[in-house]
């Protein structure tokens, strides 16, 4: 283990959408613009309004048949091994892991409904996977690693939290290698708060920062990054894919649910960012945004843009991802970071997908619908949650 302050770089990934498991498919899906929106199956959508989600077409995992939904532990174990694999850290048992979730409350919900009874049906274990503190351990005891297992709970910030965490454990000599990691898969319960609350898109589609956007939809989203020193990577001869230069966390401080109007949580924790990469803001090659597609969202993002960048933000690259992805919710922060990570190593920005009509309050370089190449150095990952938390995450070329 490092003693000395030390880089954070990550060696290796592994991110599942509702477009597939693997970088082919964030190829095949997000970065050529396609939405993976249709009529969510897994569950009866009969008592809400929306019937949208993000979900997969076929099998989401090698070995799961495409009429199953993997649990979040299947899924954060397949792109944990993933990610190890790529790093070549595969049977290296000291990693820690730290995982953005909300636990997985899918069979509890499906228990509890009334379509499950009886002391041996599994319910046990069931319970065990809806707890957030649970699942680190547990995805951690199948991937056979050791070392510090913590779970990040605070919604749509979750996973990117995770990473920061584990960006500081490297940078503060307390860890050398960590895997941080974020799931959300489509369920009932969270469905249905979000339908109560009439965030849904009513159209089928997510078009962020356009002026006939509607509102978000949910998607799976699971991703796995592995972290580690720049003193282990160079003593073991690893090949790092980005860096992590630097990160910021801010609360708005303003509302329980919705963002500061003019942005000045997420303009300082994207401020905080740059400023602790030690660039300035007309170096970040490309933004990907949070843009949820929702009204105020969309524009207190523009807002804080603005901030941000200032004469810049006129010229910087922005897209948001969730209009193809969905919103992936505590799996947000990892799932991007991913898709940053590949805008950055492969030179292609990804579209905001069905940006259909300009709106004056989001008037800044959307990358409507096609993706563009671009010879970027560095690119930043934006996240937002309820409660005002936000947080910014600067990746660079290694």
């Amino acid at each position: 283990m490092t003693t000395a302050p030390d880089d954070a770089l990550v060696t290796g990934y592994g991110v599942l959408t509702a477009h597939g498991f693997g970088e082919e498919a964030l190829r095949t899906g997000v970065f050529a613009g396609r939405p993976a929106f249709r009529r969510v199956e897994r569950f009866d959508t009969g008592p809400f309004r929306g019937r949208y989600a993000a979900v997969p077409a076929t099998a989401p995992l090698p070995g799961v048949g495409p009429e199953q939904t993997p649990s979040q532990r299947e899924a954060l174990v397949a792109c944990g091994r993933a990610a190890l694999d790529m790093a070549g850290l595969a049977g290296h048992p000291s990693v820690d892991v730290l995982v953005g979730t909300q636990g997985d409350h899918r069979e509890v919900t499906t228990f509890w409904s009334g379509r499950q009874h009886g002391a041996d049906d599994g319910v046990d274990q069931r319970v065990v996977e809806s707890l957030p503190a649970a699942l680190p351990g547990l995805v951690a005891s199948d991937l056979g690693v050791t070392g510090r297992r913590l779970a990040f709970v605070n919604a749509c910030v979750a996973s990117a939290n995770a990473l920061i965490h584990g960006a500081r454990l490297i940078r503060s000599g307390r860890a050398d290698t960590v895997l941080c990691a974020g799931a959300y898969l489509v369920e009932r319960e969270f469905f249905a708060k979000f339908d109560s609350g009439r965030a849904f898109a009513t159209d089928g589609q997510v078009r962020p920062f356009s002026a006939d956007r509607t509102g978000l939809l949910l998607g799976d989203g699971v991703a796995a990054l592995v972290l580690e020193s720049a003193t282990r990577v160079r003593a073991r001869g690893g090949d790092p894919l980005a860096r992590i230069g630097g990160w910021g966390i801010a609360s708005d401080a303003h509302h329980v649910c919705q963002p500061h109007p003019q942005g000045r949580g997420l303009s300082t924790a994207m401020t905080t960012a740059i400023r602790h990469a030690g660039a300035a803001p007309e170096e970040i090659g490309y933004v990907n945004a949070h843009g949820t597609g929702t009204k105020i969202n969309d524009s207190a993002e523009t807002a804080a843009l603005h901030r941000t960048f200032g004469t810049a933000a006129r010229t910087v690259p922005v897209s948001s991802t969730k209009s193809t992805t969905g919103h992936m919710l505590e799996g947000s922060g990892a799932v991007e970071a991913a898709i940053s990570l590949y805008a950055l190593r492969h030179g292609i920005l990804p579209p905001t997908a069905g940006h259909t009509a300009a709106d004056p309050a989001c008037d800044l370089d959307w990358i409507p619908d096609e993706p563009r190449t671009a010879d970027v150095r560095r690119v930043l990952t934006a996240n937002a949650a309820f409660g005002g938390v936000n947080t910014a995450i600067v990746l660079e070329r290694p």
